[in-house]
């Protein structure tokens, strides 16, 4: 699944850098385009993930107030 994912994603990149290299389009068009995919790609990672982020979060806090106490 990880593989699919980096897959598309490399795609996905190249596709926008060969939008965005091409002199004859719309630049910001493919700037548009490189914005909503970083944020569609956030926003998945974010939900998928967002248990294990906060954990690691708590851990972290809790360390730290730990070692200042």
């Amino acid at each position: 699944m990880m593989t699919t994912l980096k897959n598309k994603m490399r795609m996905a990149g190249l596709k926008a850098r060969n939008i965005l290299s091409n002199k004859s389009g719309d630049q910001m068009t493919g700037w548009l385009i490189v914005v909503l995919i970083v944020v569609v790609v956030g926003a998945v990672f974010m939900t998928l993930y967002q248990g294990s982020i906060t954990q690691i979060w708590n851990s972290i806090v809790t360390k730290i107030t730990g070692l200042i106490s």
